[in-house]
């Protein structure tokens, strides 16, 4: 096996951690789940599959958690990789990571990964994700959405082969996560129009990967966009700009309920938010505490 250790976050994914431990125990030395006090049966699969169980509270954000992993796990392998439970590596990026990781010179401290996510049986929204990387040279990015993992030195590289984001659920479980997304984002572009926490860096970084850069550089124009035209400007870019309409039914639902219901339903969320506080930054703060349960400062 090669000096790297999986991380994977849990919560009620007994429909694919299976799938995930056999698939990252290809090139795992140690696979390490940290679950959410999950009801089924996640963490007694995890733990017949040889992988080391950790439990921590959920406090509704991505990167705390990953972050508490990072601190808290007995790691002791050079190399991490951060998979979610419905990813799974392609047996062609296995092999990669097999030949190039243990000859990446000193100073290379990241990996990007080329990820795509199925869609009704099609492979749609390829996106490059910076999800391998050093032990202690890397942390989350401090964020209610949109969280990158960050490089604190070193460089990165991209390898070529793609793993993917099958989730095996109903659309209708699809449209309760991003309803609980919705809140989540309306935080974060608040948080990039308004400022609302002080510690929250908004420079763009150049430690997530090109393509993260180039989407967080599109985040910030689009925070400053009016609401609800912004996201239908997005799903014309999408749907009808990027060629989407000739890519079939899948590529339609995918931008339409990811590229405008989605975010509309954002926006819907900040007009809400904006209605009852305006521009008061402690005022909102204190409605999403209040109305959605969210202390929003507990990023910090």
């Amino acid at each position: 096996m090669l000096d790297l250790s999986t991380i994977i976050l849990t919560f009620n994914e007994q429909i694919h951690i299976e799938r995930c431990i056999g698939n990252a125990a290809k090139i795992s030395k140690d696979i390490f789940v940290v679950d959410s006090f999950s009801t089924d049966k996640t963490v007694e699969i995890a733990k017949q599959l040889g992988a080391k169980v950790f439990q921590n509270k959920w406090e509704n954000n991505h990167a705390k958690q990953f972050n508490w992993a990072l601190e808290n796990l007995p790691v002791t392998t050079k190399w991490v990789l951060r998979l979610d439970a419905d990813e799974y590596l392609t047996d062609e990026l296995v092999e990669e990571i097999r030949q190039k990781l243990p000859k990446l010179e000193e100073n290379v401290t990241g990996v990007i990964l080329h990820r795509e996510q199925d869609c009704f049986g099609k492979w749609v929204h390829p996106l490059e994700l910076l999800r391998i990387f050093q032990y202690k040279k890397a942390v989350c990015e401090q964020r209610w959405m949109d969280e990158h993992i960050q490089i604190l030195d070193g460089t990165t590289v991209k390898f070529q082969h793609t793993f993917y984001d099958h989730n095996l659920n109903s659309f209708g479980w699809w449209i309760e996560k991003h309803n609980g997304y919705a809140i989540r984002e309306a935080i974060d572009l608040l948080d990039v129009e308004l400022g609302l926490l002080e510690t929250v860096q908004h420079n763009i970084s150049l430690q997530i990967g090109a393509e993260a850069t180039a989407k967080r550089t599109k985040k910030l124009k689009y925070a400053r966009s009016p609401l609800f035209w912004r996201s239908f400007g997005y799903f014309v870019y999408r749907y009808i700009l990027k060629f989407g309409f000739l890519k079939g039914k899948q590529q339609f639902i995918w931008d339409f309920f990811q590229g405008w219901w989605y975010r509309t339903l954002v926006d819907v969320k900040i007009y809400e938010i904006k209605r009852a506080c305006g521009n008061d930054r402690e005022k909102i703060i204190e409605f999403i505490k209040e109305k959605y349960g969210i202390d929003v400062k507990a990023i910090q």
